[in-house]
């Protein structure tokens, strides 16, 4: 694989990446979530998930265009009071390098210090179980705000848009994040999801979140 040096403390090398594609967000949280404002978890503790569609990306010289991937967390209490762990399920697809870019590319090893969400949330996390390669199912429509995720026995998660509770139109609200590591623009929605892995999830019509992601080592692209 390519090795790129970066500025990381300790003068460590890292392998250079891209990933771009549709993400869907789903947590326990109220709509709009706290976290996104620096604010405590709606019910104290934080699980929710993420997933992704790779339209176009590579780690290396392993190109990653169309797997899919799903982290699933969970943490305590706040996401910044530490003491998470976290589990991936990765595209049954994806070859033996296409699992290890992308179970690589999930440590945060090989971003700039805060510059993506991988590294921000590695630093938070204490337990990482192994990770599973499974079927995962994955429809998005981020301007629609609808998405649907099915990993057959595991994980069953929807994403609906907001809807108004008088006249039941949807209801449109967006997050600007200029700095974000995660996204700098999110279609609010809300989500559904159950999964049952070592991490384990249960909630409904909670915060649900739809983006388009374009991520390297340095951050988001804009």
């Amino acid at each position: 694989m390519t090795q790129k040096t970066g500025q990381r403390k300790g003068a460590k090398s890292y392998t250079d990446w891209r990933i771009k594609g549709p993400e869907f967000g789903s947590c326990n949280c109220a709509w709009g979530c706290p976290c996104q404002f620096n604010s405590l978890p709606t019910y104290g503790d934080c699980r929710g998930l993420a997933v992704m569609h790779i339209d176009e990306g590579y780690f290396g010289d392993v190109r990653l265009d169309g797997l899919n991937w799903i982290t699933l967390y969970a943490w305590p209490g706040a996401v910044h009071e530490g003491g998470g762990e976290k589990q991936n399920i990765i595209d049954v697809r994806a070859d033996a390098a296409q699992r290890d870019a992308i179970v690589a590319l999930q440590t945060g090893d090989h971003s700039e210090p805060g510059a993506t969400v991988f590294n921000v949330f590695a630093s938070v996390i204490d337990t990482t179980h192994e990770p599973l390669f499974e079927v995962i199912d994955f429809d998005i429509d981020v301007a629609a705000r609808t998405a649907r995720v099915n990993v057959p026995g595991l994980v069953q998660s929807n994403g609906t848009p907001i809807r108004n509770p008088v006249t039941g139109d949807e209801h449109r609200a967006q997050i600007v994040m200029p700095g974000g590591f995660e996204f700098t623009e999110a279609e609010m929605g809300s989500g559904t999801t159950q999964a049952n892995t070592a991490i384990t999830l249960d909630f409904a019509d909670s915060y649900g979140q739809f983006a388009m992601i374009h991520m390297t080592p340095e951050g988001l692209v804009t």
